[in-house]
């Protein structure tokens, strides 16, 4: 027999670590390769974590609630490995450090580290719990546990710093033991420890806690706001022909395909064909170099109560405004159902965010890193103008506000690509465009 383990996978790009919501299985249940395991939440998406192996729980090494970075080891699964004597090599034997040396170090330093505690007893801490200690200094020996048989969870240590009562004293013999698992574990020293910002709470006052989807939105957003020189450039577009359009063949479209053909599908598609024509805007900074991709998928941002989930609408330049609005309606549906797969949060080139559904006429959007560009669709208001020959009218103006990286964007090209999504969009009419 033989003992296989099953690590936290990556269930998104940018995702570093999700959350045992619940464990599907217990120690000794039989599954089949493929069988989901456990039900994890991510600040992208909440998936199955699925068994790579036939065979029988032997240890499920998360618990529920637990917060564990990609590539941790979950739960380990015991297989037939065909009775060979490496299969049973005792720890120390030489088929046992081979193997050893030959784990990449992606996978090593995932492994959790067993440390000595005070009592003797040796406990198990994830990378996750081993970070939050070393960044907020929390002497692990001191630490009662609330997990199983006793183990520290990331929902301990949470509970700890905000209460403001961190137990740090350390003995001389302890010390070492912390930095053997920083060792261990490949964990990088924080550059300055973390502290809880001390913040009044009177009576009548609601304590929220950052649950961890919030906590990788709050992450991303840092990073990409540390990282990507922002830029913002807006342009206002006439669509009254396209308001028109919309509006006179809304109710037949809706009988006929069974959802509404919205706004935000023709700005999506007019988007999606500008970005073809102008393609230095579908491009990622990569450290030393710059990559131009050559598929132009679209991410939109859907936002629930709690959390916003930018779900991809792939090869949109391909799509009909049909095509693409059926597949925003079916996106929100499954951010709203908690039923969005991974894969559909995949693979975003640039970003167009609907931000006038909530009314909001002007703003500047924190660019979906480490894309390049995300475009502000604010809301149509009716507005007067000046037409040619000096008279006014009444017409429905819009704002598009676009956030650059200018690192790999320069006004010059972010100011031709608006000029022709606008012409595209201002040129949307019953004479000339079909949505299917």
């Amino acid at each position: 027999m033989a003992i296989e383990q099953i690590k936290m996978p990556q269930l998104g790009e940018s995702v570093t670590e999700g959350t045992i919501e619940k464990w599907l299985v217990q120690v000794g249940d039989k599954v089949n390769k493929y069988d989901p395991l456990a039900e994890v939440n991510t600040d992208k998406v909440t998936a199955e974590v699925p068994s790579s192996f036939t065979g029988v729980i032997k240890e499920l090494i998360a618990i529920e609630g637990e917060t564990l970075e990609v590539g941790a080891v979950v739960c380990t699964i015991e297989i037939d490995g065909g009775g060979s004597e490496e299969d049973s090599a005792p720890e120390n034997s030489p088929s046992s450090k081979e193997a050893a040396s030959e784990m990449p170090a992606a996978e090593s330093k995932a492994v959790s580290a067993p440390i000595t505690r005070e009592k003797g007893s040796k406990a198990r801490y994830s990378p996750a719990v081993l970070k939050l200690s070393q960044e907020n200094d929390i002497d692990l020996t001191l630490v009662d546990g609330s997990g199983n048989e006793g183990r520290i969870t990331r929902k301990d240590l949470l509970a700890i710093i905000a209460s403001g009562n961190i137990p740090t004293a350390k003995t001389e013999a302890q010390a070492p033991i912390a930095q053997a698992a920083a060792v261990q574990t490949s964990a990088p020293a924080p550059k300055a420890a973390t502290a809880p910002v001390n913040v009044p709470v009177a009576v009548g006052d609601i304590e929220i806690p950052v649950t961890g989807i919030r906590k990788a939105i709050a992450a991303n957003m840092l990073r990409s706001k540390h990282e990507a020189p922002h830029a913002w450039t807006m342009i206002e577009v006439d669509v009254t022909s396209l308001v028109q359009y919309r509006d006179s063949i809304k109710n037949e479209f809706k009988k006929k395909e069974g959802f509404n053909v919205t706004y935000f599908a023709f700005f999506v598609k007019a988007v999606s064909q500008a970005l073809k024509e102008f393609p230095m805007m579908n491009s990622m900074w990569a450290g030393d170099k710059i990559v131009q991709k050559k598929d132009i998928n679209i991410s939109i941002a859907v936002a629930t109560e709690d959390a916003l989930y930018v779900p991809v609408i792939k090869n949109a330049d391909e799509k009909t405004i049909k095509g693409i609005g059926r597949e925003i309606n079916e996106l929100a549906g499954k951010v709203r159902a908690g039923k969005l797969k991974s894969d559909e949060m995949q693979g975003g080139t640039f970003t167009v965010n609907n931000t006038g559904s909530f009314g909001s006429i002007q703003s500047m959007g924190i660019i979906n890193y480490p894309q390049a560009a995300i475009l502000q669709v604010e809301s149509i208001v009716k507005r007067p103008v000046i037409m040619a020959g000096g008279m006014i009218a009444a017409r429905d103006m819009v704002n598009l506000c676009l956030s650059l990286d200018h690192r790999v964007l320069d006004g010059l090209v972010c100011g031709r690509f608006l000029a022709r999504v606008k012409e595209i969009l201002e040129n949307m009419s019953k004479e000339n465009t079909s949505v299917y």
